[in-house]
This record gives structure tokens, C-alpha cells and sequence, in this order.
């Protein structure tokens, strides 16, 4: 596998270029493979809210924990509502959503912080999981971007909370994860209409008509063209896609709704530098 995103266990897909070029972050995507979930869920199913059997999803947070070599105690997750809300993590949200739904962060669809010590974690069936870097900052982030999040501003938003922090645009590097391609997502008028606003001036438009009323939309590339207009200059997109790689991973779209969830994670080790 040529990409952005390499293996390092079965488990896990890790952002190379990132994690060897940057000592202590771990930054990365998980697979289908290697856990313990059974039947749809079958193996590696992360999310709690698809009635998939607790347990199983707790022993798979756990492998995954042993993996990266980071503990669930540091780990902070999201009830995601597919919205551009956004929420600056601190030490003590350290163990929020990470061995159960209940506690997640409520209404919350990315998540930053300069922190060490916290891994922050998002789940995906085929939605764009979105990596913040600025490094001499320290500062990461992670979001969720679907249809509905992508065409809100949650890419620009993320933008928006780093320059708050004193980060310019042109200092943050984003990378865009592995998601449904433009090949497998179709859509209709209804959605096309709120992509066409945000890429009016566009060469290159993200999207292409199959059919009447039906398009097929590259999400990633949208949030690239996204992304350029927010001044973020080192934009890098995965080739992997969540539909096409059946054996690589979950896709809500193929498997028909009844599936696991895959995760994106990040964080800086408690013993990386400052």
C-alpha cells in the first residue's frame, strides 16, 4: 500500500509521515481488522451507538490503546451530530467517551489541543475525517466531516479555533483521511445545492451529474478546495476509500447502514517534547 496512511498493525493505519517526522505524535486510522466484534460489526468496531455488543467494543478501544501505546484513561471522544461544533480539550476532559457512549462529548463534531498526554478520537463509516497539524505550536486537531458538516464550515471552523490560539493558517498542515470517493457517493438536488454555494468560483468543481437529480460528490476534495480558501496551504489527501477497500474497512453506504465504526485518532505522548 502506497498512501499517506501505512500500515502498522492490523489494526491500524498510521500517518508516517507525521509520526516519524514528529517525536511523541501519534496520529492515525484504524482498520476493520483485529478485534473481537462479531457478525456486521465484524471485528474492529469502535462505536458504541450501533448495537454492537459493549463489551466487544471496549475490548477493541483496549487493542487499539495497546497498539499505540496509549492508554483509554487519556483518551476523549464525541457523541457526533454531523455539525461544525468544535471544543478545545484540556486534561480533564481526559477519559470522556472512552469506554462508554454516556459520557462523550455532547453535540461536539471536532476536537483540538496542544495538551500531551490526550488522545483524541472521532468515529467514521464513510464520513472525511479531517488531521490538524501545526507543529511548531503544538497544536492537532481532528473533525468529522459528512456532507452536512463539510457544507456547514467545520473545516473552516478548525481554521478559525487555531488562529484564535495565535496559528496562522499557512502554519497548519492538514491531512485528509481515508472516506467514501467520488466514485461511490452519490447525491441528490438537495445536498448538491448546498455544495454548489461553497465552490461557485471553482475551476474544478467536486462533484459531476450521473444522472437527473443524482451526482456523484468527492467530499475530499470539496474539503481540500475548502480548506485552500481558508489559506491552509499543505493540504495532503489519502487515496483509500472506506467503500472500495472492503477488506480494509467499515462503509455505511456498501454494507447498507448495518456496520462498525472506524476510528481517526491523534495526541502527543506524555514524553514528547515541548
Amino acid at each position: 500500500m502506497s498512501d499517506i496512511f501505512s500500515p502498522f498493525t492490523e489494526r491500524i493505519l498510521m500517518i508516517n509521515k507525521w509520526t516519524s517526522q514528529y517525536e511523541g505524535l501519534v496520529a492515525g486510522f484504524t482498520t476493520k481488522n483485529g478485534g473481537v466484534s462479531l457478525e456486521e460489526f465484524s471485528t474492529l468496531n469502535t462505536g458504541f451507538h450501533v448495537k454492537d455488543n459493549n463489551h466487544a467494543v471496549i475490548r477493541n478501544r483496549e487493542l487499539i490503546a495497546k497498539d499505540v501505546a496509549f492508554p483509554t484513561s487519556s483518551w476523549v471522544g464525541c457523541e457526533q451530530t454531523h455539525e461544525v461544533n468544535i471544543l478545545k480539550i484540556e486534561n480533564h476532559h481526559k477519559n470522556r467517551g472512552a469506554l462508554d457512549y454516556e459520557s462523550a462529548l455532547k453535540g461536539i463534531d471536532g476536537i483540538y489541543t496542544k495538551e500531551s498526554g490526550i488522545l483524541l478520537t472521532l468515529c467514521y463509516a464513510d464520513c472525511v475525517p479531517l488531521y490538524f497539524l501545526a507543529p511548531q505550536h503544538k497544536m492537532i486537531g481532528i473533525a468529522h466531516a459528512g456532507w452536512k458538516g463539510t457544507v456547514g464550515g467545520i473545516a473552516e471552523n478548525m481554521v478559525e479555533c487555531f488562529k484564535k490560539e495565535g496559528i496562522a493558517p499557512s502554519d497548519i498542515t492538514v491531512v485528509i483521511g481515508p472516506s467514501i470517493c467520488g466514485d461511490c457517493y452519490v447525491v441528490d438536488d438537495k445536498v448538491l445545492q448546498y455544495v454548489q454555494n461553497k465552490v461557485e468560483d471553482e475551476v474544478e468543481k467536486p462533484y459531476n451529474q450521473i444522472s437527473e437529480g443524482q451526482y456523484k460528490l468527492d467530499l475530499r476534495l470539496l474539503n481540500a478546495q475548502i480548506l485552500r480558501k481558508a489559506n491552509v496551504r499543505i493540504i495532503e489527501v489519502t487515496s483509500l476509500c472506506t467503500s472500495c477497500h472492503e477488506n480494509l474497512f467499515f462503509s455505511h453506504r456498501r454494507d447498507k447502514g448495518k456496520t462498525g465504526r472506524l476510528m481517526s485518532f491523534i495526541g502527543w505522548k506524555e514524553d514528547s517534547s515541548s
